[in-house]
C-alpha cells in the first residue's frame, strides 16, 4: 500500500506516518505538497474541511497512491474569541473518506488582532514567539501551551479520528 500526503511539512508528514504506521506497518509514504484550494489562512470549520479534502484527492490524483492524506488548520470565530481549528481528510481510490478535526485553542488576543486584520496564524505566531516557521516545528499549539503539547502531537489525533472507517469495520453502508 502507498500512502500520500498531500504536504512537506514535516510535522504533518512524521503526524500521518507515526498513526498510519500503526495499522499499515508496510505501507510506503509519500509526501508532496498540492493546493488546499482555500484561502492561505482558512476561516471556519467549513473552508478547512474543505481545504483538508482538497489536498486529500489532490495528493491522490497526482501521485499513484492508493490512499491520500489531507490536513489543513484554520482558524473559528466563537463566543469565546478567535480559536484554532484543523481538519484531517483520508481518501482512497474507491472513493471511500474518512475525516477527524478538532485542535479548538483560544488565540491570544494580539494574534486574533492580527489574523482578523488579514494575516496568516504561522507568521502572526512567528511575530509572537520572536522565532522563524514556527508552523514547521512546534506551531501555535506548542508555544501557546508551553510545551505541554505540539502541532505534531495535535495533527497525531485527526488522523487517527479520520483513519476510522479505514480500520474498522463500523462504517460499511447499511443493507
Amino acid at each position: 500500500m502507498k500512502i500520500a500526503i498531500g504536504s512537506e511539512n514535516p510535522v504533518k508528514v512524521a503526524a500521518v506516518k507515526t498513526i498510519l504506521q500503526q495499522k499499515f506497518p508496510r505501507a510506503e509514504f509519500v509526501a508532496h505538497a498540492v493546493p488546499s484550494g482555500v484561502s492561505e489562512q482558512p476561516w471556519g470549520d467549513d473552508e478547512t474541511i474543505t481545504g483538508a479534502e482538497n489536498r486529500a484527492r489532490a495528493v491522490l490524483a497526482a501521485t499513484d497512491a492508493d490512499v491520500g492524506v489531507g490536513l489543513e488548520g484554520g482558524v473559528k470565530e466563537t463566543p469565546v474569541g478567535l480559536m484554532t481549528c484543523a481538519w484531517c481528510a483520508i481518501v482512497d481510490r474507491h472513493g471511500k473518506i474518512g475525516f477527524g478535526g478538532g485542535l479548538n485553542m483560544q488565540l491570544p488576543p494580539t494574534v486574533a488582532k492580527m489574523l482578523r486584520r488579514g494575516g496568516e496564524l504561522g507568521p502572526a505566531m512567528d511575530s509572537l514567539s520572536n522565532e522563524h516557521n514556527t508552523k514547521q516545528k512546534q506551531g501555535a499549539i506548542g508555544i501557546l501551551t508551553g510545551g505541554l503539547s505540539s502541532r505534531q502531537a495535535a495533527y497525531k489525533q485527526l488522523v487517527a479520528m479520520a483513519a476510522a472507517p479505514f480500520v474498522t469495520n463500523y462504517f460499511l453502508e447499511e443493507k
